[in-house]
């Protein structure tokens, strides 16, 4: 199985593209309750051979290295007494995956694939052998590597030019490397430090890839096609549709049957259209992206997972930027979503995350100096009476819209401290959010469902039934809510365009803001121009 894994390691990191690592640096103590008899492995390592490994390493590697060892009191983790621990095996298959995936090779390192072929057929350990030693603590160094490279991401993009201000996660490798060997290398996606849509991600990118290197030829209609329409370009269309899922198995006809209706709808879901059933210029436009495209797409929202905690087992509230959603989590599960509309392109929604502390009930809007200058005072350079009309005041040097139904907040908003004055809150506007595109806020975050999410963050206080929750939205007077510390939710403000949903389903979305097109220069090293934007 290694002689396989090797083989195919060292033909494919060989014709794949080079990039770089990221550093890391934990520091522990000894352990020295750690002896023979209580071991992992009765092998133990002299703590200068560790010293002497780590000179021809980064100061980030010998850190790194010296942590690890330290608390498992330098015992070995990659051999026992009569041979490789298949814990071996199972890092080399890993790798392999990222790569075939990826198509990464900064991770090849054929001095170490060399080094464990030669070492793979021995019955007997000697923990004395330089050899040994050796590919001991080159397993340990590169799995580190991989690691940080898999779980954290492309060291070189910065995150924050890319528009992106959630907190990378921070690892501890030392206890993933601990957790891989306790568990023989098994079951890794039960503890490896990855947000779930990742691994998810990456199973329908398989996928993606088995679909083969086809001539992806752009198709076209003359006029928008509903069911029992009959056109050539359907056998088309249907291929695709199978291939994605969408359609349950192939159909070489040109008709537009009632499985293809149901297929259609299916297909406008996954892509955020509007479900009509009909095939018009939206679906066609969709069902055009290459394939090449989506690959990339994504890997793209892959490196953004990676930037993220694991899946939070808490309550937190996570708005989707380009899928104009709120999904609200309760104890890590899925409890109810709900549309949003959110900044407009030229008034983008920040992509950051905080805690929801206050809701304000029949809210003031205090008018930001920016749509003061750019919208209210020439309203009332046309009409004296505007402040009036828009039920609106002067306080000071400012304006701000009074409580009530017309306030452009609506009757309540919902304060996670933050430096980019966004939160998210209700609003009169309701007809937006039947649209399929809903991206016309000055940035801050319109709930469809308000009510729903004053419940749910008051349901552990019984004083805040949902009687009392309607008085306080109707009472024309302005109340702070301030939520128990243990009681405030995180909320995550992403920007994904591609996921996978709870049917299992791979969605994609448009690239409203450009971040996918950005980051596509930055990943695949050159301009690509992104065939969803």
């Amino acid at each position: 199985m290694i002689k396989a894994a090797l083989a195919i390691l060292s033909i494919t990191f060989l014709i794949s593209s080079c990039r770089t690592t990221d550093k890391e640096a934990i520091v522990t103590t000894r352990d020295t309750t750690i002896t023979v008899s209580n071991a992992y492995s009765e092998l133990f390592l002299d703590s200068s051979q560790v010293a002497e490994y780590s000179k021809f390493t980064s100061a980030e590697d010998s850190i790194r290295l010296l942590s690890f060892y330290n608390q498992r009191n330098f015992q070995m983790a990659w051999f026992f007494p009569d041979g490789m621990s298949e814990v071996v095996t199972s890092f080399l298959s890993m790798q392999l995956d990222y790569l075939h995936y990826s198509g990464d090779s900064s991770l090849y390192n054929p001095a170490l694939l060399a080094s464990i072929e030669a070492l793979e057929e021995l019955e007997r350990i000697n923990p004395r052998d330089s050899n040994i030693i050796h590919t001991e603590l080159a397993l340990t160094n590169q799995f580190f590597k991989y690691s940080q490279k898999v779980y954290n991401g492309d060291a070189q993009l910065d995150v924050h030019e890319l528009n992106w201000y959630i907190p990378r996660k921070k690892l501890d490798l030392t206890a993933f490397l601990d957790s891989l060997i306790l568990n023989n290398g098994k079951d890794v996606a039960r503890y490896e430090p990855i947000n779930i849509q990742y691994n998810l991600l990456k199973n329908k990118l398989s996928e993606c890839y088995a679909y083969g290197d086809r001539h992806w030829v752009t198709l076209s209609i003359k006029k928008v096609l509903k069911i029992k329409d009959q056109d050539p370009v359907l056998r088309h269309i249907k291929d695709r549709m199978y291939f994605y899922g969408d359609l349950p198995h192939p159909d070489t006809t040109q008709l537009f049957d009632s499985t293809m209706l149901q297929g259609v709808k299916r297909f406008q879901k996954r892509m955020g259209l509007r479900q009509d059933g009909e095939i018009g210029p939206a679906f066609m436009r969709e069902i055009n992206v290459p394939l090449t495209t989506r690959i990339q797409q994504i890997l793209i929202n892959m490196e953004r997972m990676r930037w993220l905690p694991p899946t939070p087992t808490s309550d937190y509230l996570l708005v989707n930027i380009p899928e104009y959603t709120l999904h609200v989590y309760e104890q890590g599960q899925l409890a109810f979503n709900m549309a949003v509309v959110v900044g407009s392109q030229a008034h983008s929604t920040v992509i950051f995350s905080g805690n929801v502390s206050q809701i304000v009930f029949s809210p003031y809007w205090n008018i930001p100096n920016s749509i003061l200058k750019n919208e209210i005072l020439p309203g009332i350079r046309r009409n004296r009476n505007y402040l009036a009309k828009h039920n609106m005041e002067w306080v000071g040097n400012r304006v701000r819209q009074k409580p009530g139904v017309r306030n452009s907040l609506g009757l309540v908003k919902f304060l996670f401290p933050n430096s980019y004055n966004i939160y998210l809150h209700d609003t009169p506007s309701k007809s937006l959010f039947s649209e399929s595109t809903r991206a016309f806020s000055h940035g801050c975050i319109r709930l469809s469902e308000p009510t729903r999410l004053a419940e749910f963050l008051l349901r552990k206080d019984s004083l805040w039934t949902p009687a009392r929750i309607e008085e306080a939205m109707q009472a024309g007077k302005e109340k702070y809510v301030a939520l128990p510390k243990q009681d405030q939710v995180p909320v995550f403000i992403g920007y994904f365009t591609c996921w996978v949903d709870q049917e299992g389903e791979l969605n994609f979305r448009r690239d409203i803001y450009g971040h996918d097109q950005k980051m596509a220069k930055r990943l695949f090293k050159e301009a690509v121009k992104n065939g969803t934007e």
